[in-house]
């Protein structure tokens, strides 16, 4: 797989002929649907493709590599579809791989990362949680962010183990997925934090799960409406902005590299959006690795 970088001038010529194209937005599975939710808001003219890699979640479990692979070749795939620019809707996605996507791709990007800045102006205690996957937590990106804001708040940084999955499988508030969050929220109530940081984007879609647990103890820094206006700004930007039109409205469409079930599920119960998922084929370097090991693995029983 290989990317030819582009100048500023011809990466704006790629884009700029078709102002009505799609925007994309990739997650690795659901959890983007909490941006594609504020997108949705904040520039209501815009068409949406959005790709659940659910096949592969979480990313969070995966190695760096792998994130990397999977990352460019919905990228790529996406902009075959006709985006004219991209979301990274996912925190870990962004963490490990959106500065080589911005190389490769001549699009234009918008990544999301966790909200440690804004956490670190509005704590009063100078105590705040962070959830996040692993992959996020350890990045050179998050930890920049902690370095660069977090001087005189101190952050309690929490792995959301099973968190994902949860979201992944619809269950926004089974006992079990309480049970999980209060052995992760508890500890930072005991320790003073007043805000959580939702590192995730699956996360928003246990607010009312949080809710129930922490009361208003803490405020919760939910980042989708910034990405939502930084899209605003790029596709300005790069006159890209889709003009109004109220003859036109058009659902979002929703692919997945997994069954699209949950996906269908989760976007009627909580974006009150009814649509069909399309199953797509986005066969990568890593996955077609996979994909041989499995079929070994398969020869090998037979």
């Amino acid at each position: 797989m290989s990317a030819h970088p582009l100048s500023p001038s011809a990466r704006v010529s790629a884009v700029a002929a078709n102002a009505n194209a799609p925007v994309g937005i990739f997650d690795s599975g659901l959890g983007g649907l909490s941006v594609l939710r504020a997108v949705r808001a904040e520039l209501p003219d815009e068409t949406i493709l959005y790709v659940a890699d659910s096949l592969y979640a979480p990313y969070g479990d995966r190695d760096d590599d792998f994130i990397a692979d999977r990352t460019l070749t919905i990228g790529q795939w996406l902009m075959q579809q006709g985006a004219k620019a991209l979301v990274v809707a996912c925190n870990t996605a962004t963490a490990q791989s959106i500065a080589m996507a911005r190389e490769a791709l001549p699009i234009p990007l918008v990544g999301v990362e966790p909200g440690i800045k804004p956490a670190a102006l509005q704590s009063k205690t100078r105590v705040a949680g962070v959830l996040a996957t692993q992959v996020t937590l350890r990045s050179a990106r998050f930890q920049d962010l902690l370095a660069r804001y977090a001087a005189d708040c101190r952050f309690l940084c929490q792995p959301g183990h099973d968190l994902v999955q949860a979201v992944e499988r619809c269950d926004v508030g089974s006992a079990e997925l309480r049970a999980l969050l209060r052995g992760y929220l508890e500890p930072m109530l005991d320790a003073g934090a007043d805000t959580l940081v939702l590192g995730c984007t699956h996360y928003p879609f246990l607010n009312a799960a949080i809710r129930d647990i922490v009361g208003d103890r803490l405020t919760l820094i939910d980042t989708s409406v910034a990405i939502a206006r930084q899209l605003g700004r790029v596709l300005d930007q790069h006159g890209l902005r889709a003009q109004p039109d109220e003859a036109l409205t058009v659902a979002p469409r929703f692919c997945s590299t997994g069954d699209g079930s949950h996906q269908q599920q989760l976007a009627a119960s909580l974006l009150l959006i009814e649509a069909a998922v399309e199953h797509v084929a986005i066969p990568s370097r890593r996955t077609a690795n996979l994909s041989s090991r499995a079929a070994v693995g398969r020869a090998i029983l037979s």
